[in-house]
């Protein structure tokens, strides 16, 4: 995508998030708004490990739950700065991330799904044993975000906030993609033999991703913790990674701009499918089902190729 393109990819979506309030009648659908954008910041990070780097994770919401618990457990028991504790997680985060992506990344196909999927799971076995801290099961209650005497609170302030940082990360990722590093994930998901013989340190690179992937989701959870005000262990289990994982899919893979549809929909569709009655995990079911016959390169990727446009233009 050349800088004219990308310029005004960020400036329409500046608009929408700029005009969309106009369309919001009350805090229910501000706070459909917020998590939309929360979900399409992780996704963001998600799609450049598994969309553009051709990595797997099935235990991403894992390190959610580390930036969230990090936010719960730091301010509460050990009386630290909501801003600190929230730098901490995502440190921390990134550095379990470091730890494991060598050993992982040399794994290949269903291996190294099973071994994404097993440090997700132990994370949350752990979030959900040391009752102590994180209250167990019963999760427990985060501390107001606030700097210099100013407390984040209502869902007007935190839509504002989270626009901002939607729009941060969606020209981070568009500039990422088309750097050198970007070139060499796409490189990588291409042939990683290939890759390897140009010189590509395949590897190190899966590992940088999956660490800013990795800070990314710690960041939304923290982030997601403060707004919503609790924790439970449930924003790191299993399903929830899952769910992030189709989000990436139904968008279309190594598609920025299919990173913000896939999460925009698969955020609002529970809420529209809620009349259903009972049927309504069906309904979701048979529209993803439908999505992934009809459409199996995800929703904007598919629509590009139909109007004649080609992968570059969509990064």
């Amino acid at each position: 995508m050349n800088a004219l393109k990308r310029h005004c990819a960020l400036m329409f979506l500046a608009g929408v998030l700029l005009l969309l309030p106009l369309a919001l009648p009350n805090n229910y659908y501000y706070d459909i708004a917020i998590h939309m954008a929360i979900n399409a910041i992780i996704v963001l990070g998600l799609n450049l490990l598994i969309g553009f780097a051709g990595q797997i994770s099935l235990g991403h919401a894992g390190f959610i739950g580390i930036g969230a618990y990090a936010s719960a457990i730091l301010p509460t028991h050990f009386g630290w700065h909501p801003i600190f504790a929230m730098v901490a997680g995502a440190a921390m985060a990134s550095a379990i991330a470091a730890i494991v992506a060598r050993p992982i990344f040399r794994l290949k196909g269903h291996y190294l799904a099973m071994a994404t999927l097993g440090l997700g799971i132990i994370i949350a076995i752990v979030i959900k044993n040391e009752a102590a801290y994180t209250g167990g099961p019963d999760g427990m209650p985060v501390a107001a975000l606030g700097l210099m005497g100013f407390s984040i609170s209502g869902e007007k302030q935190w839509y504002w906030v989270l626009a901002v940082m939607l729009l941060f990360s969606f020209w981070a990722a568009q500039n990422l993609i088309d750097s050198p590093f970007g070139r060499a994930l796409r490189a990588l998901h291409g042939s990683e033999v290939a890759a390897q013989v140009m010189g590509v340190d395949i590897v190190r690179y899966k590992a940088a991703i999956f660490v800013l992937s990795a800070f990314f989701a710690s960041l939304m959870g923290s982030v997601t913790a403060h707004y919503v005000g609790f924790v439970a262990p449930n924003i790191a289990d299993f399903f929830h990674s899952i769910e992030l994982m189709i989000m990436v899919v139904i968008g279309g893979m190594a598609s920025i701009y299919g990173s913000l549809i896939g999460a925009v929909l698969l955020t609002a569709l529970p809420q529209a499918l809620s009349t259903f009655e009972g049927w309504e995990t069906v309904a979701y079911g048979s529209i993803l089902l439908l999505c992934m016959i009809f459409m199996p390169k995800g929703l904007v990727p598919t629509l590009a190729a139909r109007f004649g446009r080609n992968d570059q233009e969509e990064h």
